[in-house]
Parts: C-alpha cells; structure tokens; sequence
C-alpha cells in the first residue's frame, strides 16, 4: 500500500497536549482537513506531537523533530506544520535556516508552516504565569480546559467550590492560592483513578518545566525573533482572532448555568490581563494591506488591546493572513458550542459566538494553504 502524499503534523500550544486520557486534542481539525484533502484528491496522514505542556522552545522543538523523524521520514510525502498558540513557534524554530547546524534530510520535504493564534511577539499574560499563583491558575484552567473538553463539564456538586475558589480572580489577578489548589484536586476527583495518573503526570510537567512561560514574555519574544529567520523557500500562513470584552450583561448571562459562570470568572481577568500590551515590547503594527483586511474580516479598527483571551491579536500575525475573525483561542480548533454537532464543546464561555460555519471557513482556508 502507498505511503500518504502528505503528512500533516500537528503541534499543540502551552498547556495542550495530543492524546490525554482518551482523548484527541485535535480531533475536529483532523477530521475536518481529511475530508478537505480527499475532496481535493489527495491523501493524507495526521502525526500529533506529545509536545511537554510548558517546556522551552528547543525542548518542544526537539520532541517535534523527533515525531516527525519516526513518522516521515522514510518516505517523499510533503510535510506540513500546523502550530497552535506556542506550537506555531516550535514550528518555526523548527524550519529556521539558521537554528540546525546538522539538518535532517527530510527538512527539505516541508512545504508550509501554519501557525494558529500564535504569540510571535509575546503575550503579557506571560508575566503573571511566572508567579506561583500563575502556575496554579495555568494547571486549574488546564485542569478545566481538559474535563471540559473530554466529557463536556463536571458536575455542579464540582462545580460550585472550585468556582467559589476561581472566583476570587479579580482583575488584577489576585488568587488564594490554597482554595486553587482545592479547585485542582476537585476537578481531579472528577476524573476518576483510571485516567487520574495520566492527567497528573500531565499536570506535574506544568508544575516542573515552565520554560516557555518565560519564553513567552515580549522581551524573551524580542530575542527569540532576533535569532531565527524564516526559509524563504516556505510558505508561512497565520491564523488570527479576536474575541469582545467580557461586558457585564454577557457576564450576568452567563451566571444562569455553574459552567458558564465559571467561564465568566476565569475568561474576565485573563482578556484583561492579555490585552496589556508591553510599552517597550509592543507587537508590531500589520502592514497597511494587512490591516486593512484584518479590520474587514472583524468589521473594526484594529486596536493594541485586541486579544482572544491569552494572545493579542496583533502579536499572532506571521506571514500570510489566512483566516482573521471572532473567535477565542480553542475555537479555531474545533472547541466551541456547536448548533448542529454536539461532539463540539466549549472551552471558556468567551462570548465570540464561533460556530461550525465559522470554523469551516478556518479549515478551508488551511487546507487551501497547504494543497495551493
């Protein structure tokens, strides 16, 4: 049987993973690019990357090469690199010319780069994820990112304490630290003991390698984009959101369900919190024609504080704008509420309103990218 003509490799972002506890983290984008590809003719194969949640750059960048070197590499098939949130960086620390002395022979098979809501010049989030109370705040939303997605909530008998224990997030980021922790260990009894030992090993490599928190802050971004370049013999294509401000009716809406509630909690400070942009570090502003398109797509000037609740908006431009809307950082991946299917499930009630229509448009735009 012939090998795919092409592989389409898959990176997840800060606190993401591939696989966890039976469940797929890219599971609507699969899905969704192999009927694309097979519209088009064309074959296809998925290679997910275990990336570690919070782990430098060349750390996560060495276990991409090292997934892709046990799938690709004994054959001709094109590679392309789909990075979501920091994933989009491992991507291109992977394909810069200047950071591999001794390439891999398969280097040249790579035919483009996508990265998906990518921080390519920081997030100031970074800077409160650094602190302990960030740490725990990172491992409680991963904690919820993960329960919510596999089984679509816990229960309100979890519910109601850890959203008495997340509530105490204020705008300036305020935590106690020992009612998070409480919240933790209550989402984790959710789980239950068979996928408990995954989720904590999980957890413990956010707790014990925070290399690309601090990677992420504007002033490590400034470095990092000072010392790597792009193969100009690659297409580079990016995906950009934007969600509204959490306004004080979508938050009271939202109040009626203990689910949404605690998405309001939590979503609040952090799109606060990501739309401080550095004064000293500040994304660049888009090119005019860039700009332009981007205000179309969003039907509003393009402002600093634009953000999608972790990552600003201006900061995730990179090469070609494939694809600008409202959306917030999980759902361009697939994880939003769904009208017509119900295997789609939100992340954080953000109020981006992103349905299946929507991320049709994401997907074709893609797929279009790598088969053009």
């Amino acid at each position: 049987m012939a090998r795919p003509r092409h592989h389409i490799v898959l990176v997840p972002g800060l606190f993401g993973f591939a696989r966890l506890g039976g469940f797929d983290y890219f599971v609507h984008v699969e899905e969704a690019l192999a009927s694309r590809f097979m519209e088009r003719g064309a074959d296809c194969e998925f290679v997910l990357v275990s990336a570690p949640p919070t782990g430098s750059i060349v750390h996560r960048t060495q276990v991409l090469m090292d997934s892709i070197q046990q799938s690709c590499a004994d054959d001709a098939g094109a590679i392309h690199l789909v990075g979501h949130s920091t994933g989009g960086l491992d991507v291109r620390l992977l394909t810069s010319p200047t950071a591999w002395p001794d390439p891999p022979i398969w280097l040249d098979r790579i035919r483009s780069v996508t990265t998906i809501a990518t921080p390519h010049y920081g997030t100031p989030l970074a800077h409160f994820f650094t602190t302990l109370a960030g740490t725990r705040l990172l491992e409680a939303l991963s904690l919820l990112t993960y329960v919510t997605l596999r089984a679509g909530g816990p229960p309100l008998t979890v519910l109601t304490p850890v959203i008495a224990g997340l509530g105490r997030v204020d705008q300036a980021l305020g935590i106690q630290l020992k009612l998070l922790d409480q919240s933790i260990e209550l989402l984790l009894s959710f789980i239950g003991p068979d996928g408990q030992a995954e989720v904590r090993d999980w957890l413990d490599g956010i707790r014990s390698d925070q290399g690309a928190v601090i990677q992420l802050t504007p002033e490590s971004m400034d470095i990092f984009n000072a010392g790597i370049e792009d193969d100009p013999n690659l297409r580079y294509g990016s995906v950009v959101t934007r969600t509204p401000p959490p306004a004080p009716l979508r938050v009271a809406r939202n109040l009626r369900s203990p689910l949404n509630a605690l998405s309001a909690l939590v979503f609040s400070p952090l799109y606060l919190g990501a739309g401080r942009t550095s004064k000293v570090y500040p994304p660049p502003n888009p090119e005019p024609e860039v700009r332009e398109a981007l205000e179309r797509s969003l039907g509003l000037a393009v402002e600093s504080s634009f953000n999608d609740g972790l990552v600003p908006t201006k900061s995730m431009i990179w090469g070609e704008v494939l694809w600008a809307g409202t959306a917030d950082h999980l759902d361009v991946l697939g994880h939003f509420q769904g009208d017509r299917d119900s295997s789609h499930t939100d992340w954080l009630v953000s109020g981006a309103r992103f349905r299946e229509d929507d991320f049709d448009e994401v997907m074709d735009a893609i797929a279009e990218f790598m088969l053009r």
